[in-house]
């Protein structure tokens, strides 16, 4: 059995990635009796943390915002600060970061007095990004929501605008949010239609959580990612871009993560993308920063022709 301080952390970790926690499988989590765990909610009440219990056979424990922070050694400036760096991250296209963002920015939201929830919202509002982003813009609240449901096991409904412009409303099980490019999807299984599906974000409104628990499903893939991108593979694509990169195969597959397909070729290796537009494959060649050559197709390189002379104009003399 873990110290009583291992168990805390532990037990205070579990309660801030779910949102309601059955006593019984809490105290399996932990491998503690239900009368030991009834003991350290207690402990973490009188640190500060609100959580509420729910008595009965079905009986449980769920962490609530209270009127004051949680002793997180964070002062309210310090936690309004990090919430909004988390929205900003969140609702941008920084790779590595950016799922991460939404499960930390669902952690800090959740505990987050309601006075500092306004200010969280007003910074958020009121302020003007510097550098607009590259890609559909998706609101960081959204992102919140659904990523709150994914953690819940709680049904997700949304309207949703499909690929040729139809509307519906879907009744979904959510199961993770996957960023690919510059955009994010929500992998999920649609009630409905009785299959797994993958959305995009930026075509999904009004999305509300409906209370409803659901069994997690067995994903019909190594992990959502791999999900995401077999599913896109799957859909017509207006250009199929090949390019010939004189880099190191591990230092390109580092960049371009899953979504390109790398092969070893000689001294190098050959990058292949399906795309409708040419701005992300430019955008992936200048983050590789390396010598290539232009397989195919020749719009690509009359598209790159043009960037170029846009960049080096901006050079001048230089």
């Amino acid at each position: 059995m873990a110290n009583t301080s291992t168990r805390m952390l532990q037990l205070l970790s579990l309660l801030q990635t779910h949102r309601y926690w059955p006593g019984s499988e809490l105290a399996d989590r932990l491998s503690v009796s239900e009368r030991t765990l009834r003991r350290d909610i207690d402990r973490l009440r009188e640190l500060g943390y609100p959580v509420d219990a729910t008595r009965g056979v079905a009986g449980g424990y769920q962490l609530q915002a209270g009127a004051a922070l949680p002793p997180l050694l964070l002062d309210d400036e310090e936690a309004v600060a990090i919430a909004v760096g988390l929205r900003t991250a969140a609702g941008g296209a920084v790779e590595g970061i950016a799922e991460t963002s939404v499960r930390a920015l669902a952690k800090v939201v959740q505990v987050l007095p309601s006075r500092l929830r306004r200010r969280v919202d007003a910074l958020h509002t009121y302020t003007e990004p510097a550098v607009p982003g590259g890609g559909p813009t998706v609101d960081a609240a959204t992102l919140t929501l659904i990523a709150q449901a994914c953690r819940d096991d709680e049904r997700l409904a949304f309207d949703y605008t499909g690929r040729g412009g139809d509307p519906s409303t879907r009744l979904v099980e959510p199961h993770r949010l996957v960023p690919y490019g510059r955009r994010w999807y929500l992998v999920a299984f649609d009630v409905e239609r009785h299959d797994w599906r993958t959305f995009r974000v930026d075509r999904l409104s009004a999305a509300r959580r409906t209370g409803a628990r659901f069994r997690p499903r067995d994903l019909p893939a190594t992990d959502a990612a791999e999900f995401v991108r077999a599913g896109l593979s799957s859909i017509p694509t207006r250009h199929r871009v090949r390019v010939r990169v004189r880099a190191g195969t591990d230092h390109v597959a580092r960049v371009v993560g899953r979504w390109a397909e790398v092969e070893a070729d000689g001294e190098g290796c050959v990058l292949t993308m399906h795309v409708d537009e040419f701005d992300w494959p430019v955008l992936l060649l200048a983050a590789i920063g390396a010598e290539f050559e232009v397989l195919e197709p020749a719009e690509f390189r009359d598209h790159l022709g043009r960037v170029g002379r846009l960049f080096i104009g901006a050079a001048g003399d230089a």
